[in-house]
């Protein structure tokens, strides 16, 4: 009998809650509407998910962040998934823009749990076909699916950002060496030196810690480069440790901002000149502030889900290997 290929099939574009204005910038951009559905929470805090029209035999994408709320959020996705699974959908892909538990990706001690599997795990078996997301925090995350997961890059994007600019005598600064790799690849694409902060203890076991430069940081520009703003601690002890060094202008740049806890007051500091994030993540209400540049990652989602859609490569998107 023959088999259609899924390209062959309508495409669908649902949106969780989480951030449906990435998820409606994302159908303006493929020339699509939303699909509707009916989300809710009972006033026990139990999600409902009905899906209002007929997605039988359709590719499904559900743009849904596990960002916070992550545990109603990632719930909500899950729930979505098995309402489009028990509707007969022939493929759903999770559009996962940001991807929450994802720093939890291994065991630092005895009888912790590795959660960035068993988030996979969940979702895997809620009834996903296959996962799209954008900068996930380390690579090892991509083997606890197995199912086909595709991770874009919001590198390319800050580089055109950054390039338009024209920042003269400028370095990228990895804030720890963790993030070495991901410093070196925008220092080889704006073809600027690479400069790495070295964070140690001053004594054993206690908590304070002092980072050193490593590299030549004096009357430089710098831009510091990261995957995820959280607290924004480390960012901030990094700027005031380049200053004291002799920098001049300080830039931020980063895929999600989570802006959780006392992020905005370590991040809205005379040190630094600009801070550069996506919209993986909404930033509303008070977390915007004048020093904030917010590139839409819209387009680069758009053209994933377009190609993953029409079963075409979706290497010519990763903007080389990170």
């Amino acid at each position: 009998m023959f088999k259609k290929n899924i390209g062959d099939f309508e495409l669908k574009l649902f949106s969780g809650t989480a951030n449906p204005q990435l998820a409606e910038e994302i159908a303006r951009n493929l020339k699509l509407e939303l699909s509707p559905a009916t989300i809710k929470r009972f006033a026990d805090g139990e999600i409902y998910v009905k899906i209002d029209e007929n997605v039988r035999g359709k590719d499904v994408f559900i743009i849904q962040p596990t960002c916070c709320p992550v545990n109603e959020n990632l719930m909500e996705l899950t729930i979505m998934i098995d309402a489009l699974k028990r509707a007969s959908a022939a493929r759903i892909t999770a559009v996962m823009p940001y991807y929450g538990y994802a720093r939890q990706d291994r065991k630092t001690s005895s009888r912790e749990p590795i959660t960035a599997k068993l988030v996979a795990n969940l979702i895997v078996a809620a009834g996903v076909d296959r996962v799209l997301a954008i900068d996930l925090h380390s690579g090892q995350i991509q083997g606890f699916f197995d199912i086909p997961l595709d991770n874009l890059y919001a590198m390319p994007l800050m580089v055109n950002y950054i390039r338009l600019k024209k920042i003269k005598n400028c370095v990228v600064v990895a804030p720890d060496a963790g993030g070495t790799k991901k410093a070196r690849k925008l220092a080889q694409f704006l073809q600027i030196p690479l400069v790495i902060l070295d964070k140690r203890r001053t004594f054993h076991n206690h908590v304070d810690s002092k980072m050193f430069v490593i590299g030549e940081i004096q009357g430089k520009n710098a831009i510091i480069i990261d995957d995820i703003i959280d607290t924004a601690g480390t960012i901030n002890a990094a700027c005031k440790a380049l200053k004291t060094n002799g920098a001049n202008d300080i830039i931020i740049c980063a895929t999600h901002a989570v802006f959780s806890g006392s992020a905005i007051a370590n991040l809205n500091i005379p040190e630094i000149k600009e801070v550069i994030v996506t919209n993986t993540i909404p930033v509303l209400g008070e977390k915007k502030f004048k020093k904030l540049a917010i590139l839409s990652i819209a387009p680069l989602l758009a053209e994933g889900v377009r190609r993953i859609h029409n079963n075409q490569s979706l290497s010519v998107l990763f903007g080389g290997e990170i």
